[in-house]
């Protein structure tokens, strides 16, 4: 007769204490194949148990195929593979903790504490509120329909974009919308790459199978004549404002680039990251908005105007690539969940995202001019020369020495501050950026500037 001892079950229900008893007698052999159970009620006469109890255990053993019946005789072990002796588990090892730097120059971040929070939980409890039933419902694959609409709005009001929400496709962010393009295209798809740039697009590409290949740019970003020698169907660039270099492609280059795409039959991704944070002048206006053949796939994301944590960006498709999405990848869910994207929908129609907008210009204006103040001021000021294009959340600040960058950022590591140099950004190593830092000013409190100029001054220090 099947002895347990029903006390130790920790807490499960009595049915399932006693089939997993029963199971891992099954799996370990002391249960042979074909061997009779005791009846229920015999077993639950021996084990103190109700007999519905012992009918739950047999039931979910049967369900799961480790017993079967025989009409008027009973229940019987069927045959399984027996369970093999555990292995010793293999150690599985431990997240590393993010590091604490004393000085962060490297990352590129936004300063979250200025959002307006209050507003988007007000927003939010209206959306809850008012909402019912729609924030449970599925959303079209391309994104809420009234968010869709509050971005071409947007891009209507602010960047002179004439687009249709209907080309509007809503993402968690770049690199899924990267991953939707990189399968849209093909793996016949050759994309060029800026080089140098931000090294998650090549790696996106690359990871997907597609051939990735890296362009030099020049003074005017992508140089048209290097994008035909590089084989190319498809460019990826960010004209308005370059990442990390900050260049500007002025409007020759943007045509000449336009002139490739429709030779080429081929592609152009205008990545227009960073570019609502220009303080000086007037918006510059897009590829998207000169592109009449219908060549440039228009893309940006909510990671530097609101947070990366937001997860939300957006891509605007020409009317060819529209349909062939559509046709091939429409069974795809929307990856952003339903309650952000309402919420978002009135952030934007209701003028909050652009008074935000308008607060941070202010604020990254003046933490900008502090940071490059303290540099001009600092004791290594004689050794550094900037280059910024009065735009963007970071600028380049290039360092007169020998010392080779990867020595440089050690030290500094050691000492507890990041820095990221230029030539991080290549594809292919040059010598070319040498010895040129980003810095990522908008994390930065200006308030540690002080402290912050010595240990850089020990850190740059011949």
């Amino acid at each position: 007769m099947l002895t347990y001892s029903m006390e130790d079950r920790g807490g499960l229900p009595l049915y399932e204490y006693l089939y997993r008893c029963i199971r891992a007698d099954i799996l370990e052999g002391t249960l042979a194949t074909d061997e009779r159970l005791p009846s229920k009620r015999a077993l639950a006469e021996h084990l103190h148990l109700s007999v519905i109890t012992v009918e739950g255990a047999y039931q979910q053993l049967e369900a799961e195929g480790y017993v079967y019946t025989r009409p008027k005789r009973g229940f019987f072990v069927a045959p399984v593979d027996r369970a093999p002796r555990p292995a010793a588990p293999a150690p599985i090892p431990a997240e590393p903790p993010a590091r604490v730097w004393r000085l962060d120059l490297g990352r590129n971040q936004v300063d979250g504490s200025r959002f307006p929070v209050s507003t988007w939980a007000r927003l939010t409890r209206q959306v809850l509120s008012e909402g019912g039933a729609a924030i449970l419902s599925p959303t079209p694959h391309q994104g809420l329909y009234a968010l869709r609409q509050a971005i071409a709005d947007d891009l209507r009001d602010f960047k002179g974009m004439a687009v249709s929400p209907e080309q509007i496709v809503v993402g968690a962010g770049a690199e899924y919308l990267y991953l939707l393009l990189a399968q849209l295209l093909g793996r016949e798809a050759v994309f060029a790459v800026e080089d140098p740039g931000y090294p998650k697009i090549r790696q996106v590409y690359s990871k997907c199978g597609a051939a990735c290949v890296p362009v030099p740019i020049d003074r005017q970003g992508m140089n048209p004549r290097a994008l035909e020698d590089s084989g190319a169907n498809v460019v990826h660039i960010s004209p308005t404002h370059h990442y990390p270099t900050g260049i500007v492609t002025p409007i020759g280059r943007r045509q000449a680039l336009l002139r490739w795409a429709e030779e080429r039959g081929g592609v152009i991704i205008e990545d227009d990251y960073d570019s609502e944070f220009r303080f000086a002048g007037r918006p510059i206006p897009t590829l998207q908005s000169i592109d009449a053949r219908g060549q440039v796939v228009y893309m940006n994301t909510f990671s530097q105007t609101i947070s990366p944590s937001m997860r939300m960006g957006f891509m605007i498709l020409p009317p060819r690539l529209l349909e062939r999405y559509r046709r091939e990848l429409d069974f795809y869910a929307c990856t952003v969940p339903v309650l952000e994207q309402h919420v978002l929908a009135r952030f934007l129609s209701g003028g909050y995202y652009e008074q935000h907008l308008s607060r941070m210009r202010k604020e990254y204006r003046a933490r900008r001019a502090a940071v490059i103040d303290a540099f001009q001021n600092s004791p290594f000021a004689d050794r550094v020369t900037f280059s910024e294009q009065g735009a963007g959340l970071h600028f380049l600040l290039r360092l007169d020495t020998k010392q080779p960058d990867g020595d440089i950022r050690r030290r500094a590591g050691a000492l507890g501050v990041r820095l990221a140099f230029l030539s991080e950004y290549e594809a292919v190593p040059g010598s070319r950026y040498a010895h040129t830092l980003v810095v990522n000013y908008a994390g930065l409190d200006p308030a540690r500037l002080d402290d912050a100029m010595p240990l850089l001054a020990e850190i740059f220090a011949e």
